[in-house]
């Protein structure tokens, strides 16, 4: 068995401590020799996976899981600058208040294309923006542009949401003494 080349030495490492593998590395360690651990912790008898947000469950899926491309890196450079590009043009249609006037759409059409197209690639901050974006459109009302996002990708924005929504019990006026700070409550 042969672990697919799109995987990094940091996305191996990280497969390896999500799914709590028995596996000893060290950040000396190559991608090859990360990958040469991996299989064979996989040639052993019992390989015990922890639940996780990639969906594996047995040593076979995560055989399977390793075989595949990795799902978080399919775009080629050039694919990525194409997205991005797409990107651009539909930012500068919602920035134009939602006008294909000024844009290099002719009609909702295309418009409506370069969305289904490029949702797929929800892993792209810009995507996920254009998406927002084109969800406020009142052309668009019926239509809801919703970005595919990887198990991973989503479980960093779940984390970095939760961090964002820490709310503050207390403002502390700088220009207050340090001995006799003023403190303002707000309930």
């Amino acid at each position: 068995m042969l672990i697919h080349k799109s995987f990094s030495k940091t996305d191996l490492i990280d497969l390896i401590n999500t799914l709590e593998l028995k596996i000893v590395f060290s950040h000396q360690d190559n991608k090859k020799d990360i990958q040469k651990k991996i299989l064979d912790l996989l040639k052993k008898p019992l390989c015990k996976i922890k639940p996780n947000f990639y969906h594996i469950e047995t040593k076979d899926g995560l055989m399977l899981y390793l075989q595949n491309q990795n799902p978080k890196k399919s775009l080629s450079i050039k694919e990525k600058n194409s997205v991005m590009m797409l990107c651009k043009h539909i930012i500068q249609y919602c920035k134009n208040h939602h006008d294909l006037e000024y844009t290099k759409y002719k009609d909702i059409k295309d418009l409506q294309d370069d969305m289904d197209f490029i949702k797929q690639f929800g892993d792209i901050p810009s995507v996920r923006r254009c998406c927002r974006l084109m969800n406020e459109d009142p052309k668009f009302s019926g239509y809801k542009f919703i970005p595919l996002i990887s198990p991973q990708v989503k479980k960093d924005l779940d984390e970095k949401k939760t961090v964002k929504k820490t709310h503050y019990n207390k403002l502390k006026i700088r220009y207050s003494t340090p001995e006799n700070p003023v403190i303002v409550y707000f309930d």
